[in-house]
């Protein structure tokens, strides 16, 4: 399967939602909202939730079922109202001790005139740098589209796992294109040279796993094989989350801070030995 498939099966509008992830794998979601600063952001959904009877908090990116739903929640990128509500929400968990559990599927934070003005940059780095010292276990999975700081602002988490057919990147393949040869018509081989798949992903160390879709883009083939698939997925996400949660239990506050600080610190290093490697590789 190439790359630019992973990308469309990745945007495919029947792939499940956070709404769908947290009706099937939670129990008893409240949701909570606004920010206490500015206007509610649709396009953040979360709140808490019962995970195996466990009090969690649960967020992620939601983009809409239909298209009103999908202006609603703007298409799934937020604006700096979204991640300061976000951050909140991660906050009272951390202040009662719940896990947290995103959800990251998310073309981009909106860059829009209004997003600028109402400080979205520093939403998002604010957001980035609380996550790093939070002292209670954050898990991410990426489930659909994972692109630049909209989607690292709710993924700075001790573990992150992707979807077989999601996608992680700092742009997605047509702005990379569009910026490198000034043609958005090559981002198929953008996507290849990008190296945004979970495979690529997981070989650099960027993620922690690989969730099986086993070989489906979750696109409905008949009513009963796509409901099976999915029902399947649910189970499989629901394990990993539990192995996760199972890994970190017993670490302290300052373990789980200092260990999620150092894994996204070792980035750097990774990709400066890949991008060597590569080099080596056209001497």
């Amino acid at each position: 399967m190439k790359a630019i498939d992973r990308v469309l099966a990745a945007r495919d509008k029947d792939r499940p939602k956070i709404t769908d992830y947290i009706d099937n794998v939670f129990t008893d979601f409240f949701e909570q909202k606004g920010d206490l600063l500015g206007k509610e952001d649709a396009s953040i959904y979360g709140g808490i939730a019962l995970f195996h009877g466990k009090p969690v908090t649960v967020l992620g990116h939601r983009k809409g079922n239909d298209v009103n739903e999908n202006v609603t929640c703007n298409f799934g990128m937020p604006g700096p109202e979204g991640y300061r509500k976000a951050l909140r929400i991660m906050k009272q968990a951390e202040k009662f001790g719940r896990p947290i559990i995103t959800f990251v599927d998310t073309p981009g934070a909106y860059p829009g005139l209004e997003a600028e003005m109402y400080g979205i940059s520093q939403a998002i780095s604010g957001n980035l740098a609380a996550m790093s010292s939070l002292k209670v276990p954050v898990i991410s999975i990426v489930t659909g589209e994972g692109s630049s700081g909209g989607a690292l602002g709710i993924a700075v988490a001790n573990r992150v796992y992707m979807l077989e057919n999601a996608v992680y990147s700092v742009l997605s393949p047509e702005g990379f294109a569009s910026i490198l040869w000034h043609d958005s018509a090559r981002r198929d081989e953008a996507a290849e040279a990008m190296k945004l798949t979970a495979k690529d992903l997981l070989d650099f160390g960027v993620i922690d796993g690989i969730i099986s879709e086993r070989g489906s883009s979750l696109k409905v083939v008949s009513e009963d094989e796509n409901a099976n698939t999915i029902i399947r997925l649910y189970d499989r996400i629901d394990k990993q989350i539990s192995k996760a949660l199972k890994e970190l239990e017993g670490k302290s506050g300052d373990q789980l801070a200092e260990e999620r600080f150092e894994k996204f610190r070792s980035f750097d290093s990774a990709f400066l030995k890949a991008d060597e490697s590569a080099r080596m590789e056209n001497i």
